[in-house]
């Protein structure tokens, strides 16, 4: 059993509730899970870059108290979601030696911290590209056949819950802090550039088998502490224009949903987006039993993560069920599992 402070019990509780409250046409037989370091359950600790979490402070709240490689101080949206169907308490990393096929029989990940739609986002910081995230799965996908045999391997795959959590890093790690992007696209064709990798990616997982995709959106990137830190004209407030490109393109991926459901028959793709749940928490914290929201609970809460929250670990605050973020980039926990809540409700509806 994952371990948790005492005041995210409820929402666990509510979120186990949801599900079970919820009458859905079809089951969800596995967690299938593709993306940057909102989802990433560990798969960069086997890869050589920067961008790791697998030591202190981080994990200090998931079971044992040990880091995972989750960037967090326990379980993140995928891990939530995840046991709210009834599986794992938490999802495995693909690339982690520890765990094989049996296990990844009702879930996996293929996420890795840093990554975007666009390869050249990988590059910056030398994680795995989205295109090689694909070739894992097909991997496992031939792994599973001979675990589970060919009939039971297809019908998982087609019964799994795909959840796709990427973008951020695209436009914060890349085009707006690289010229190469910008020298070549303005904002707006970068988002429809973005938006076309989106694409094609979901048509070839369902050209793999797969029907129930969950597309995520992006968080209001200007309000993450290390944005905040860094808009000291804007009296280290959240910057309008990230927020703004963000809620740009997460209507473009609405539009995508609609799309992809009309062209793509039995496909059922939902739009989950964390922008309005997260812009509430941050404007209103005290509803949610939050008391700080512009700084991260890792060391100063300014501008660390990755290894320099262990650096400064020191300086980490003492209750992390206060903070809205962790480090300068990632949710806590609880904040996490706010967020899993609101987006399982609309996976809910959508697969009424």
């Amino acid at each position: 059993m994952a371990r948790f402070d005492e005041s995210i019990r409820p929402l666990i509780l509510a979120l186990v509730l949801l599900l079970l409250s919820a009458k859905l046409d079809a089951k969800v037989s596995a967690i299938i899970v593709f993306g940057d370091s909102s989802v990433d359950t560990g798969n960069n600790n086997a890869i050589s870059t920067i961008l790791k979490s697998n030591f202190e402070p981080y994990g200090r709240d998931f079971e044992g108290g040990r880091p995972t490689g989750r960037f967090s101080n326990g379980r993140i949206p995928a891990d939530f979601i995840s046991q709210s169907f009834g599986l794992k308490e938490t999802v495995p990393a693909y690339l982690d030696p520890a765990y094989g096929i049996s296990d990844f029989a009702t879930g996996v990940c293929f996420a890795s911290a840093g990554t975007g739609y666009d390869t050249s986002t990988s590059d910056v910081l030398s994680v795995i590209p989205l295109w090689k995230e694909l070739e894992y799965y097909k991997e496992y996908q031939s792994r599973l056949r001979i675990y589970l045999g060919e009939r039971k391997a297809n019908e998982t795959l087609s019964e799994a819950l795909y959840l796709m959590s990427l973008g951020t890093n695209d436009f914060l790690e890349n085009y707006y802090t690289t010229s190469g992007r910008r020298s070549q696209f303005t904002i707006e064709q970068y988002q429809f550039f973005l938006l076309k990798i989106a694409k094609d990616f979901v048509q070839k997982l369902y050209s793999l088998g797969a029907r129930k995709i969950s597309l995520g959106g992006l968080p209001p990137m200007g309000c993450l502490p290390l944005e905040r830190a860094a808009n000291i004209m804007g009296g280290n407030g959240c910057n309008k224009e990230y927020n703004n490109v963000a809620a740009q393109f997460n209507a473009k991926l609405k539009a995508l949903e609609i799309q992809l459901n009309k062209e793509l028959p039995s496909i059922n793709v939902v739009f989950s987006d964390p922008f309005p749940i997260l812009q509430q928490i941050i404007k209103k914290p005290s509803l949610y039993g939050f008391e700080v929201t512009s700084m991260a609970c890792c060391a100063t809460g300014s501008f660390e993560m990755g290894y320099m929250c262990n650096r400064f670990s020191p300086f980490t605050c003492s209750d992390a069920s206060k903070y809205v973020f962790w480090d300068s980039f990632h949710p806590t926990e609880k904040t996490n599992l706010i967020i899993s809540y609101h987006l399982l409700k609309r996976v809910l509806n959508q697969f009424r």
